[in-house]
C-alpha cells in the first residue's frame, strides 16, 4: 500500500516545540519539508524565520540540502520501523545591512554622555 511508505516527521524548534508530526512521501524535497514548516511556524512567536532560507533542518547531526529528499536524508541507524523521525529546526537570525550598522554606531556616538570635572 501507498499509505505504509510514507514516513512520519515532527519538527523539534529552539524553544522545545514541536511541529506535527506529520507524514510525507519519501520523495519529498527538504525545501517543501521547510515550506511546510513556514506554514505551521506559531504566530506570535519572537522569532519567526522569512524565507525557507532563514531555516535549516538537522537529523542525525547532519544539516540538510534543500535539493535532498527525505530518503536521502535518513539515517536509518537512528530510526526504529515505524516510529517518528524528529528533525531540529534551526533559525538563522536575521542580518543587519551594513548602512544600519553605521547608523546603529552613529546613534551610540550621540546619546553618549560626558563628565566635566572642574
Amino acid at each position: 500500500m501507498a499509505g505504509d511508505d510514507l514516513i512520519e516527521l515532527k519538527f523539534r524548534m529552539f524553544d522545545g516545540t514541536d511541529i506535527g508530526p506529520n507524514k510525507y512521501d519519501p520523495s519529498t524535497t527538504v525545501a517543501s519539508l521547510k515550506e511546510a514548516i513556514l506554514a505551521r511556524w506559531p504566530q506570535g512567536t519572537e522569532i519567526a524565520p522569512k524565507t525557507i532560507n532563514d531555516v535549516k533542518l538537522i537529523n542525525a547531526g547532519k544539516i540538510l540540502e534543500n535539493n535532498w529528499t527525505i530518503t536521502e536524508s535518513r539515517a536509518p541507524v537512528c530510526e526504529l520501523p515505524g516510529g517518528v523521525i524528529t528533525m531540529h529546526v534551526v533559525v538563522r537570525p536575521p542580518m543587519l545591512d551594513k548602512n544600519n550598522e553605521r547608523l546603529l554606531t552613529k546613534d551610540r556616538k550621540t546619546n553618549r554622555c560626558a563628565c566635566t570635572i572642574l
